[in-house]
């Protein structure tokens, strides 16, 4: 359905029922979708999750040729450094960050400004002025220069040392797992080509809701723009039984409450929504200590997601699909016509069949560059983008849009209020 040229009704329909608002879509809906009969995903996979593992279980001192302290962790290593649930580290998980699309953000877009200067300048002399609408490459190239003009090339460098979690360079563990970085490129990668065909269909939905909604936006941005963070993550194996007292029947009903506390579900990833523009997510892959792969020995342990009229679910993933969450970004460029939900992961009880399992998975957050736009589309506004009574079923450690977010902001400048409001 994705490939078509043109969305179908059918896959419209499934678009509102995962990601919709109140203008289409359910209260119910989870913010997930899953993409099934992806080429390649089952054997690269194969490939990379295992290396997540090897990557956690590296010397220290190896692993500390991957931090990236002055890029306040964002790039490379990072273990036990975050906050999302008020002042609790988030220790459960070890991540290794990455932009599979380019090495330095910074050089990556300066090259480009410069470039698409040359063919402005040339287009200006040799070629009469035409108009155009719609998502082709002439609207596409205008609103990049659009993007990256607000700042000259030395303004833009620095801003980009001035902010390094957004622009460092990225670094690879070369000496200790060579093979890590062509693989993990390679699945984000195609993570990243899924994600766009995913965009191409909300925008079409968005489309029929939304008259002023700027045609084939988030296609445009996913299509363009070279930020994006994809992260290796390794769910360390539980180490006490505080995690473990979830109904298996309601797991396996889809109907488990959150009575016990928001916590109770987030003892491998607090509790948080996604600030970019849309989520791609590798089926997790649990592998015992001696890095074989093994079916969860928890079944509560996983994902978890809260709808917006405050149900909880946990999701389980299929092993030959891509997941797609809609994020925060997305929710602000739809005036809340696609809405992101809150999720966590919860770990493995520290039982017998549990001991030394982790989880291994890949992320990859596609959204804009630092001088995105961040504006809903005229005659929207932020309380039908965020509204009170989904407010009133967030986790209390997820902040909401209207402490973060305002008008005339850029990406980066939502991204620094949203880092800080959890860090």
């Amino acid at each position: 359905d994705l490939v078509a040229s043109e969305p179908s009704e059918e896959l419209l329909a499934k678009i509102g029922a995962a990601y919709g608002g109140s203008d289409g879509g359910e209260d119910s809906s989870l913010g997930i979708l899953a993409v099934t009969g992806v080429k390649n995903l089952p054997t690269l996979r194969s490939h990379l999750l295992p290396r997540i593992q090897q990557l956690a279980s590296l010397s220290p001192s190896e692993l500390s040729t991957v931090e990236c302290a002055d890029a306040g962790y964002q790039v490379g290593w990072s273990h036990g450094k975050e906050k999302v649930e008020g002042d609790k580290f988030d220790t459960g998980k070890g991540s290794f960050y990455f932009n599979p699309l380019v090495d330095d953000l910074e050089r990556a877009i300066l090259n480009r400004r410069a470039m698409m200067r040359i063919m402005h300048t040339h287009s200006s002399i040799d070629l009469a002025p035409t108009s155009s609408t719609g998502t082709g490459g002439g609207d596409i190239n205008q609103r990049v220069i659009q993007n990256d003009e607000p700042v000259n090339d030395d303004e833009f460098s620095n801003l980009a040392r001035s902010n390094p979690a957004f622009f460092a360079r990225n670094v690879w563990p070369d000496e200790a797992l060579p093979e890590l970085e062509d693989v993990a490129k390679e699945l984000a990668n195609l993570v990243v080509s899924v994600g766009r065909l995913v965009a191409r269909a909300c925008d079409v939905y968005v489309e029929k809701l939304c008259p002023t909604y700027p045609k084939g936006k988030l296609e445009a941005v996913l299509t363009q723009s070279l930020c994006c963070k994809a992260r290796l993550l390794n769910y360390f194996p539980a180490i006490n039984d505080t995690d473990a007292d979830v109904s298996v029947d309601a797991e396996r009903n889809g109907t488990a409450s959150d009575s016990n506390g928001d916590t109770d579900y987030s003892s491998w990833c607090g509790w948080h929504n996604d600030h970019g523009s849309l989520t791609g997510l590798v089926p997790a892959m649990y592998l015992n200590a001696d890095g074989q792969e093994i079916e969860s020995p928890d079944p509560t342990a996983g994902l978890y997601i809260k709808s917006r009229s405050g149900r909880l679910i946990h999701v389980k993933v299929p092993k030959d699909a891509l997941c797609f969450q809609i994020g925060e970004t997305s929710q602000i460029h739809t005036g809340g016509i696609l809405q992101a939900t809150p999720h966590a992961v919860r770990g493995c009880g520290a039982t017998e069949a549990a001991r030394g399992v982790s989880r291994e998975t890949l992320a990859v957050f596609m959204e804009p560059e630092y001088h995105g736009d961040m504006n809903l589309p005229p005659g929207r506004t932020l309380e039908q983008t965020q509204r009170k009574e989904s407010e009133r079923h967030l986790p209390s450690s997820v902040r909401v849009l209207r402490d973060r977010w305002k008008e005339g902001m850029n990406f980066g400048e939502f991204s620094n209020a949203t880092f800080k409001a959890f860090h």
